[in-house]
């Protein structure tokens, strides 16, 4: 030992000493020197020596994944096992690493593994168009983590480069696993990791042959600490890809040059289609730019984008966020522009580029608004009381709670209360499919996580979520008819008049795509408008909304005026409309007494120049100087500590500096400036709701709003529903073939594999939390992008896995495909019950990681729905499939004439007045129907070629005008149901027209109305959902009204009061196999109740010009109708105890499924 490290060893002594440590002395010590696992030495010499190919690259990546993570031991792996896995073959070898990788388990006999039966490939296969096969890797600063290949939203440069798509890979330089980011410390402790860092940069990333080196950093990315890795061929250089993505000569800053490389690394879908781009002028004004970041594109060019971006059957969106070349920002619809026109702006060109194709990375639409720590502290010191959080607080947590027994209240606060992904929706549908009532595990799963992810965030972030509220992309006046601000507007009291106050704000224009009503609604009066972060008392504007004629065709966005001094995006924490979100909250309750504080100077610092050419190490060095320099969290902290502790709040003098700071912070990345935070502004004590580690005299209770919100709320752990029963009318639709199972089996094992691997790759701990993107943990430091990352993440997924599942199913027509979708939901249930019954057997705890995945069935959640629904009643069809659980035999040849679409509504078909509000506010959605009865004269003899809506009503001899009468059985309390009847002598009903509801005492249950439609042969026949559509007023036909029930109609749809309680337009079925010369028998609705139950059939008098012969109504009772027990489901509360429920209505913000039929009967 050298006198040096004599010296080192007896400090590190005396160190341990100060410890109570002490050294004692090993004689008999040895040292045994490390050596080369042997693997290395042979894995470049099977090709020589044993005369087998080497390892492809794609298995030689997936065994760095196997090693990596701990499933294989590089020391354990022999030669033998290479020759082994060598002589598999590319494809099986693969999929035997990637399985294993999967199993998250350590294999100690490597030769084991080729005893496992791997029956399906797991990553090699088709996905969507806009998706790419993306590898990543993680380095620490001791090891490397390699991931299997996931399906992920893909960029330009990929698109460019497909053929070198596996030699891209994603790389993410973190501290040691699960513990996130790597920071600075004050004591530069961290400098060696930053050191290796700048090293794997430098030198790139070896993987087998190739050597990944860095290529550029996107701007999410960046902050993230990630960046692209490129390993060239002979034939393509990095330098030559930096290249194609532009010309960047001009840019003489590091901090810019980065920033605009990464510009094409933003996850796009590319839109086929020839433009016409002209370029406009900005809108400046005071040195202030009040057009900055947004443009116009024509509404021909809108409609063409949403096609590409898979909103076919919808109205197009109102705004997109894009890229085009150099180009990026917003791009907001107005129809006077002819062609496929689209208008850009200097402020959006940011350098020359050679591509020129249109890619799309979102669009606008309604996201609730939420509350946060940072918007909390600011209102507060605006004069917005404690009190009004506490009990928004308080609300919120009543109404999830019985949102999880009540299924109205979940349907409430599910469409109301719709997250960024829009997944609140789909779990609506789900309840109005009946499956919560049902105790389904999946959808009970799903109801606890959204639960626990509520409160979660509730109790860490303080997430007040805001139904008078919303999250909507910004964009720009064009008409300059807003008013906007000025600085010399008076000055008025607090204390006015809001009447008065109005009139000297700036106005915005907010309209809302669907309202209360269902219809389009425009937001008028006072409201504040902020943008994330807001630490500044000014950061939050109170702004006027109005109506304006002119914008009118601009929904889910918020329009802000281009007049006035000052733009008032940049007002709203520096904001402007490249693709900001801007907080919109119209709840006067949170209205605060202090308007429009003086808002802060958001003018970035000037950017550091760069004398010459930038070259690879410039970035490299630049990457880690912000990883050093990154002190936006700190900054961040330190002023909700400072806020909470100082009795001004945001408006103490450290407060303001660390506001300043934090602008300062946020630009860094694209001046190269940091923000310094000096002593003074750390604080002294932390508060006790920041959960912070330090010691105890370091921490102190606060009392005021933020601590009061804390102390409100206990978190709730999520645990799934693994041993509820599955869904008896699925499992029960069909006599699956058993080859048809092995299929959805197989599949089901690549699909879990896959969400194991996006679970593993973001450190999520469940599928529920990858299928409905409620993540309660993960790996990423910023909690909103995640949920846009991992919401586009996910619907890559499904989107993957439901064409491969239509693709074995044969189509994507109910006949085909609802079979599969049962097959999948029968082998996943299965597989859960084999599970339960072994853990229960065994006394082992159910876990996520011991249970089987049930998510991969749920991928086609609405057609399960229609199954489900369908298989209320009728017996199962053996050949087809397609039936109902009835008293009857189906027809064998039936089928549906039902395509469910994507989840994506045709707002073309949603133009009517079809919502419906009921006594506790719940705003149902109507489903319409067009019926059509009996086909025109000489049509009989040729075969019947169904069209979009078209239903036909079959004959069934029976009394005529029999009127429906009512039940005699009642409810407890004496009242009974409001019945529906057509008096047959009066009434003259024309093409078009039917009518139904369904009334229930409070705590009734209520069931998705159906058609059973018999012929003269005595086969009933059932159909699919439909809408009812060109109906016309009740009232016009002279019906009676019976039970005290009246009824209304408005245009396109039919509704009944019943004590002043409206209830929505029913689903109905459609009939496969129309007789249309026949009268027919439709059986309505299904009603139980606690007391009673009851069937409505209705039937129509005879029409000449229509071909319809009789008419009759009866009651049924339901187990004569359904031969099963009922099941209940519970309903919206009505006046004196009298309830109406709508299953199965939709609301139009929901993409719910809309049903297009097929021009032929199968």
């Amino acid at each position: 030992m050298s006198k040096a490290d004599e010296l080192q060893f007896r400090h590190m002594k005396r160190a341990l000493k100060d410890y109570n440590v002490d050294v004692i002395p090993f004689q008999q010590l040895m040292v045994v020197p490390s050596e080369e696992p042997t693997i290395w030495k042979y894995i470049g010499k099977l090709a020589h020596q044993e005369q087998r190919p080497s390892l492809s690259f794609e298995v030689r990546y997936q065994l760095e994944v196997c090693m990596s993570h701990g499933m294989l031991n590089e020391h354990n792996l022999t030669r033998s096992f290479l020759a082994k896995l060598s002589a598999m073959g590319q494809d099986d070898a693969r999929n035997l690493l990637e399985y294993i990788a999967g199993q998250k388990k350590r294999v100690y006999d490597p030769m084991s593994i080729f005893d496992l039966q791997v029956s399906a490939p797991s990553s090699k296969f088709s996905m969507p168009e806009y998706c790419a096969l993306t590898r990543s890797v993680t380095v620490t600063p001791t090891t490397l983590y390699f991931n299997t290949p996931t399906v992920e939203t893909s960029n330009r440069i990929i698109r460019q480069y497909p053929a070198y798509a596996d030699r891209f890979i994603r790389v993410r330089f973190t501290d040691e696993k699960l513990e996130g980011k790597v920071y600075s410390t004050h004591k530069e402790t961290m400098n060696e990791v930053f050191t290796r860092v700048k090293r794997a940069m430098r030198k790139g990333i070896t993987i087998g042959d190739r050597r990944y080196r860095f290529l550029a950093s996107g701007n999410s990315q960046f902050r993230e600490q990630g960046a692209y890795f490129f390993a060239p061929p002979p034939e393509l250089s990095v330098t030559q890809i930096r290249q194609w993505m532009g010309s960047f000569q001009e840019i003489h800053s590091v901090a810019l040059f980065n920033s605009r490389l990464g510009q094409c690394f933003s996850t796009t879908r590319a839109i086929a289609t020839q433009l016409e781009i002209i370029e406009i002028e900005d809108i400046k004004r005071n040195g202030f730019k009040f057009s900055d970041g947004v443009g116009k594109m024509s509404l021909e060019l809108a409609r063409v984008t949403a096609s590409g971006v898979g909103l076919m059957h919808q109205e197009p969106p109102s705004a997109f966020q894009f890229r085009l070349g150099g180009c990026k920002g917003v791009l907001a619809v107005w129809p006077q522009l002819p062609g496929r026109q689209l208008h850009i702006r200097l402020t959006q060109y940011k350098f020359p580029a050679s591509h020129e194709g249109l890619e799309i990375i979102r669009w606008s639409q309604f996201a609730c608004s939420n509350l946060n720590r940072q918007l909390i502290l600011v209102l507060s010191a605006l004069g917005v009381p404690d009190s009004v959080f506490v009990q928004k607080l308080k609300e919120q947590l009543s109404n999830i709670d019985e949102a999880m027994i009540n299924p109205a209240k979940a349907l409430a606060i599910l469409q109301k209360d719709i997250d960024h992904n829009q997944m609140t929706l789909a779990l609506a549908g789900m309840i109005l499919d009946g499956f919560q009532t049902r105790y389904e595990p999946f959808i009970t799963s799903l109801l606890r996580l959204w639960r626990a992810w509520a409160i979660k965030y509730l109790k860490e972030k303080a997430r007040i979520t805001i139904s008078g509220g919303a999250l909507l992309l910004g964009c720009l006046d064009e008409t300059a008819t807003l008013r906007g601000h000025y600085n010399d507007a008076p000055k008025i009291a607090d204390s006015a008049p809001i009447d008065v106050k109005v009139k000297h704000i700036p106005e915005v224009f907010v309209q809302l795509s669907k309202g209360a009503e269902g219809n389009p609604r425009i937001i008028l009066g006072p409201m504040i408008l902020a943008r994330n972060p807001s630490l500044h008392p000014g950061d939050i504007r109170v702004v006027c909304g109005v109506d304006a004629p002119q914008l009118r065709h601009l929904k889910d966005c918020v329009v802000l005026p281009q007049t006035g001094d000052r733009d008032v995006a940049s007002m709203c924490s520096g904001g402007d409309l490249d693709g900001d979100d801007f907080t919109v909250i119209w709840d006067p309750d949170l209205l605060p007494k202090e308007w429009n504080h003086e808002p802060m100077d958001y003018s970035a610092p000037p950017k550091i120049v760069h004398e010459g050419k930038i070259t690879n190490d410039h970035l490299t060095t630049f990457f880690v100087t912000y990883m050093k320099n990154d002190t936006l969290p700190t900054i961040a902290h330190a002023h909700v500590a400072n806020a909470d502790w100082f009795e001004d709040g945001v408006k103490t003098e450290k407060c303001l500096k660390l506001a300043a700071l934090h602008s300062m912070a946020v630009d860094f990345v694209k001046t190269g400036q940091p923000a310094q935070m000096t002593r003074e502004l750390h604080p002294r004590k932390w508060p006790h709701f920041m959960e912070k580690k330090r010691l105890a005299d370091q921490i102190y209770i606060s009392g005021k709003v933020l601590g009061k919100l804390y102390d409100q709320v206990e978190r709730v752990a999520f645990t799934p529903a693994f041993t509820a029963p599955f869904d008896q009318r699925i499992l029960n639709a069909f006599d699956l073939q058993k080859d048809t199972l092995e299929v959805a089996s197989n599949l089901k094992q690549i699909y879990d594999a896959h969400v194991h691997r996006i679970m593993a790759q973001h450190s999520i701990k469940t599928e529920f939390e990858v299928w409905s993107t409620f993540v309660m943990e993960h790996n990423s430091s910023n909690d909103f992008k995640f949920h846009e990352k991992i919401g586009s993440i996910s619907t890559a997924l499904k989107d993957q896995f439901r064409d491969l599942c239509r693709q074995k199913a044969g189509g994507r027509q109910y006949a085909q495909l609802a079979p599969f979708v049962a097959a999948m939901y029968k082998v996943t249930s299965e597989e859960m019950a084999a599970a339960v019954k072994e853990r229960t057997r065994s006394s082992c705890e159910m876990t996520p990681d011991t249970m089987p995945l049930m998510s991969f069935p749920w991928l086609f959640q609405d057609m399960l729905g229609q199954i489900a629904n369908l298989n209320d009643i009728g017996p199962k069809n053996a050949d087809s499939g397609v039936g109902q659980k009835s008293g009857t035999s189906i027809a064998r040849d039936s089928a549906p004439l039902m395509n469910i679409n994507k989840a994506r509504p045709n707002q073309d078909d949603l133009k009517v007045v079809d919502d419906i509000k009921t006594a506790d506010g719940i705003t149902h959605r109507g489903d319409l129907l067009e019926l059509q009865f009996g086909e025109p004269d000489g049509a009989s003899d040729r075969e019947h070629k169904p069209k979009k809506n078209d239903v036909m009503i079959t004959k069934e001899e029976s009394s005529p005008n029999a009127p429906l009468q009512p039940s005699s059985s009642g409810s407890a309390d004496g009242s009974s149901f409001a019945d529906l009847a057509f008096d047959n002598a009066t009434s003259d009903l024309p093409e078009h027209a039917i009518a139904m509801s369904r009334f229930g005492s409070e705590g009734s249950s209520l069931h998705s109305g159906l058609l059973i439609f018999d012929s003269d042969d005595g086969i009933s026949h059932s159909g699919l959902y439909g809408r009812i559509e060109s109906c016309k007023s009740l009232n016009e036909y002279n019906l009676p009204s019976t039970a005290g029930s009246a009824f209304t109609g408005i245009q396109n749809q039919w509704s009944v009061m019943k004590d002043k309680q409206k209830a929505s337009a029913l689903d109905l079925n459609l009939s496969e196999n129309a007789s249309p010369k026949n009268s027919g028998t439709c059986l309505l609705d299904k009603v139980t109740t606690k007391e009673h139950e009851m069937k409505m059939v209705a039937k129509e008098e005879e029409r000449d010009n229509h071909g319809i012969e009789e008419n009759e109504i009866k009651v049924y009772n339901i187990d004569e109708a359904d031969g099963e027990d009922e099941h209940d489901e519970e309903g919206g509360e009505a006046a004196e105890g009298v309830e109406t429920v709508q299953l199965h209505e939709r609301t139009s913000t929901m993409h719910e499924r809309l049903a297009d039929f097929d021009d032929e009967t199968a």
